[in-house]
C-alpha cells in the first residue's frame, strides 16, 4: 500500500507555498528514486502538517492522483495512523474510464478507492446518473449506497425532474459486474410514483447482455382480457440464450413463450416458439371445443460449409390456423430462409446453395401449411426437391453464354402430382453501332420433362423444347445540363420462340399468380418462371426517361407495350399476355431527399385505357410531419378473386410540440369498406423516453374471430427498455 506519511518531508518545508509532493519508498535512497505505479500525487494551495494528530492538511484547489484516478477537494486531510483521507467541499472522483462521481465529503483509503461518501452521486455512461443520501464504495468495486434516485434522463438546473427514474431505499451498484439492484424501488414518471417493486435490477449503461427480467408487457385485450406477460432473458453463455415469457391472461389459459438463439463457429439458429393448453375461443374471449395442447414454433438458421457454399432452414409451424392471431403473434410473413411465403400460408423448407465467380446452385425442400380457412393440407404440396443451376462464361467480345438445369418434384395426397427436369442454355451479347445505339442479339433454348399423375392429368408424362431468339435495340441519350442531367431512352424488343409451347397435360405450379410488367418487358419470355412459357413471335416497344438534379431530387418513369402474334389460351387475362397484346404498362418514381419519396406502377386496358391496375407508395418527413403511405387498386377484369380490390395503408406521426405528437394509422379495405387495422394516439418524446398512448381497433374477420379494440400503453425506457406493443405491419 501506498504510504501518505513520506508526504512529510516535503509538506514541511513547503506548508505555505503550493506543492506537488511524490510518494518515495524509504528504502531506496535519494539519488536512486523512481517514479512507479504506485505513486500518489497531490497538489494544493496550500500543505501544512499538524503534530498533534499526527495529520497531514491540504487546502484550496486540492488534487490527488493515483493510477489514473484523481479526486479534487477543497480540503483533505489525511491520517498518518489510519493511512486514511478525509476530503470535503466540491468532492469530484474522476475515474481512469472518465466516468464521474460527486461527494459533499468522502472518507477513502490510501488508494482512493474504498471508502463513504455523503451526499454522493455520480455520472455512468450514456448520461445515465444516480444520487444518494449516503454511500460505501469498496476496492472489489461495490458500491452500497442508502435513499438513492437513478435515472438516464439529463439533469440540469432548468429541468430538475427527470422524465423517468428510479427511487430506492437502498441499492448496490456492482461494477465488475456491471449491474444495479434496488430494494423498495419506485419508478417515477415525471416525479409520479407509477409502479413499486420490492426488487428491482437492471444492468449499467457500460454492460453487455445479462440475465434477469425484462419489462414486462401487459394491456386489456377484447380477446384475452386483462393479461400480464413478463419476459426473463437468460443469457446462457457468450453464443447463447434463452427468453421465457409467461402471460397469464384474464380469460383464457396462461401461456408459456420461449426465444432460443445460438451463434456457432460456422452460422447461428433462432427460434421462436409459444405454448399452451387452451379450447378454441372466439373474439370476445368465449372458449368451445376440448382444452389441447396449442402452440407455434418460428425459426431459421444459416451456416457455412465452405467460402462458397452454406446450408440453413426455416421453420413455421402452428398447432391450429388461427393459433397466431389469438394470441397477437407477429412474425407470420418474415422470410426464414430461401424463399419467402405467401400471406397466411406458413413454409418450412432445408437448403444449400452455392455460389462461384461463374456458378450458381441452390437445392431447396419446402413444405407449407395452409392458415386460410379454405386450405386443405392435403392438396398443398411437398416439394422435394425444388433445385437449380447455372454455369456461365464470359466469351469476351462474343457475350455471355450459360447452362442450366433445374428441377421442381411436387408431390401431395389429393390432387397432381408433378414432377419437372429442365435442361437449358442462352446466350447474349451487346453492341454499339454507328450514331450511339445499342444492339444486344440474344438466343436461349430449354428443354422440360414432367412426369405425371395420368389419372389427373391424362398423361402420364410430356417432353417439350422452348426457346427464343431476337435482339433488343436501343438509343440512349444523354444531356447533361447546369442544374439537371435529362437521359432518354427509346427501345425496341423483337424475338421469335417455338410455336405452341404451353401443353394443356402441363399442371401450372409456378405461374398461376404471376403478372407481366415493365420490369420484365424487354424480355423475350415474359413469363419467368417453368411451367408457362412464351413462344411465337412478339415485339416490346418502351421509352425510359430520367432527371437527376444536382441537388439530389431525381425523377423516372418507363412506359411501354407488348405485341403477340397470336393469342395463347393458356395464358388468362391477369398475366397480361393474353390475346395479341398486353395492357399498357407505366412505372414512374420521385425523389426529393427524405421530404418526398413517390413510387408508382400502372397498368391500363389495351382497348380503352381504363385503369386495370394501380399501386403507389409515398413517404415523407418535413419538420414535424412523418408518414408512409400504400394505395393499391385492381379492377375485377385481372383480379384473381373475380372482384375489384382496392385498399390504403396510412401510417404517420404529426409534432405539435417539440415533445407531444399525434399518432396515427389505418389499414383499410375500400372495396369492402371495412377498416381492417386503424390506430390513434398520443405520443411524449424526449432524450430518454418514449411514451405512446394508442387506441387501436381491428373490424378484420376470421371465422370464429371477429372486431377487436384495446387501449395499448407503449414506452421506451433509455437503458431500461421497451414496453407495450408492436405497431402493426
Amino acid at each position: 500500500m501506498v504510504k501518505w506519511s513520506h508526504y512529510a518531508l516535503l509538506a514541511g518545508v513547503s506548508a505555505v507555498l503550493p506543492v506537488a509532493a511524490y510518494a518515495q519508498t524509504e528504502a531506496e535512497p535519494e539519488s536512486t528514486t523512481t517514479v512507479t505505479d504506485e505513486r500518489v500525487v497531490l497538489e494544493a494551495d496550500t500543505v501544512y502538517e499538524n503534530t498533534e494528530d499526527n495529520t497531514l492538511i491540504a487546502e484550496g484547489n486540492v488534487e490527488a492522483l493515483y493510477q489514473g484516478r484523481v479526486l479534487r477537494a477543497d480540503r483533505l486531510i489525511y491520517d498518518r495512523a489510519t493511512q486514511r483521507a478525509r476530503a470535503s467541499g466540491n468532492v469530484i472522483i474522476i475515474e481512469a474510464d472518465g466516468s464521474q462521481q460527486f461527494a459533499d465529503e468522502i472518507d477513502v483509503g490510501a488508494n482512493l478507492s474504498d471508502g463513504y461518501a455523503i451526499g454522493y452521486s455520480a455520472r455512468l455512461a450514456g448520461d445515465a446518473s444516480i444520487a444518494a443520501k449516503s454511500a460505501i464504495r469498496r476496492s472489489d468495486g461495490i458500491n452500497a449506497m442508502d435513499y438513492l434516485v437513478y435515472t438516464a434522463c439529463p439533469v440540469c438546473e432548468e429541468n430538475k425532474t427527470p422524465t423517468w427514474s428510479i427511487r430506492a431505499r437502498r441499492a448496490v451498484l456492482d461494477e465488475e459486474a456491471q449491474m444495479i439492484s434496488y430494494r423498495d424501488a419506485v419508478v417515477e414518471i415525471a416525479g409520479v410514483p407509477v409502479f413499486y417493486l420490492p426488487y428491482l435490477s437492471h444492468p449499467d449503461p457500460n454492460s453487455e447482455r445479462r440475465s434477469g427480467l425484462l419489462v414486462p408487457k401487459a394491456g386489456l385485450s377484447s380477446k384475452l382480457g386483462a393479461f400480464y406477460q413478463q419476459p426473463y432473458y437468460w443469457a446462457v453463455s457468450d453464443y447463447s440464450d434463452i427468453t421465457l415469457s409467461p402471460m397469464v391472461s384474464q380469460n383464457v389459459n396462461p401461456l408459456i413463450g420461449v426465444d432460443f438463439s445460438k451463434r456457432f463457429y460456422s452460422g447461428a439458429v433462432k427460434f421462436e416458439t409459444s405454448f399452451t393448453h387452451e379450447a378454441d375461443f372466439d373474439g370476445d374471449g368465449e372458449t368451445f371445443g376440448e382444452e389441447s395442447f396449442r402452440g407455434h414454433v418460428y425459426g431459421n438458421g444459416l451456416f457455412a460449409i465452405s467460402p462458397g457454399w452454406k446450408w440453413g432452414f426455416g421453420i413455421e409451424s402452428q398447432t391450429d390456423d388461427l393459433y397466431d392471431r389469438r394470441y397477437d403473434i407477429s412474425g407470420q410473413n418474415e422470410k426464414r430462409g430461401l424463399y419467402s411465403n405467401q400471406p397466411r400460408r406458413l413454409l418450412s423448407q432445408l437448403f444449400v446453395t452455392g455460389q462461384g465467380e461463374s456458378y450458381y446452385t441452390d437445392i431447396a425442400v419446402l413444405n407449407f401449411q395452409g392458415l386460410r380457412g379454405e386450405d386443405d393440407a392435403a392438396r398443398l404440396p411437398l416439394v422435394s426437391p425444388l433445385a437449380y443451376g447455372e454455369k456461365y462464361w464470359d466469351l469476351g467480345d462474343y457475350g455471355f453464354a450459360s447452362v442450366n438445369a433445374s428441377s421442381a418434384i411436387l408431390s401431395r395426397e389429393v390432387g397432381a402430382d408433378s414432377h419437372r427436369v429442365s435442361l437449358g442454355g442462352d446466350w447474349s451479347t451487346m453492341k454499339v453501332l454507328p450514331g450511339g445505339f445499342t444492339f444486344e442479339p440474344f438466343a436461349e433454348l430449354r428443354g422440360d420433362y414432367y412426369l405425371l399423375d395420368e389419372a389427373v392429368s391424362g398423361e402420364e408424362s410430356v417432353a417439350r423444347a422452348v426457346g427464343n431468339a431476337g435482339a433488343k435495340i436501343a438509343y440512349p441519350m444523354i444531356r447533361p445540363g447546369t442544374n439537371v442531367d435529362l437521359m432518354i431512352e427509346p427501345a425496341v424488343m423483337a424475338a421469335w420462340g417455338v410455336s405452341d409451347a404451353n401443353d394443356p397435360a402441363i399442371p401450372v405450379e409456378d405461374s398461376q399468380l404471376y403478372e407481366f410488367d415493365e420490369s420484365n418487358l424487354f424480355d423475350p419470355n415474359g413469363f419467368g418462371n417453368f411451367d408457362l412459357y412464351e413462344g411465337d413471335g412478339k415485339l416490346s416497344a418502351g421509352l425510359t426517361a430520367r432527371a437527376i438534379w444536382k441537388n439530389g431530387t431525381e425523377i423516372s418513369t418507363t412506359v411501354g407495350r407488348r405485341w403477340r402474334s397470336k393469342a395463347d389460351p393458356a395464358f388468362d387475362v391477369a398475366s397480361n399476355l393474353d390475346g395479341k397484346s398486353s395492357d399498357w404498362l407505366a412505372a414512374a418514381s420521385v425523389r426529393i431527399g427524405s421530404a418526398l419519396e413517390v413510387r408508382s406502377r400502372v397498368r391500363l386496358n389495351d382497348d380503352d385505357l381504363s385503369l386495370s391496375r394501380f399501386d403507389l407508395r409515398a413517404s415523407t418527413s418535413i419538420d414535424r410531419f412523418r408518414a408512409v403511405g400504400q394505395y393499391y387498386k385492381i379492377d375485377e377484369r385481372i383480379s384473381p378473386a373475380g372482384t375489384s380490390d382496392e385498399g390504403l395503408y396510412l401510417r404517420g406521426e404529426v409534432q405539435v410540440t417539440d415533445r407531444y405528437s399525434v399518432v396515427f394509422g389505418q389499414l383499410r379495405d375500400i372495396s369492402r369498406n371495412v377498416d381492417t387495422r386503424q390506430e390513434l394516439g398520443i405520443a411524449y418524446t424526449d432524450e430518454c423516453a418514449r411514451f405512446e398512448l394508442i387506441y387501436d381497433r381491428s373490424e378484420l374477420r376470421d371465422r370464429t374471430l371477429g372486431p377487436s379494440e384495446s387501449i395499448q400503453i407503449r414506452f421506451s425506457l433509455l437503458s431500461l427498455g421497451n414496453f407495450g406493443s408492436e405497431n402493426f405491419d
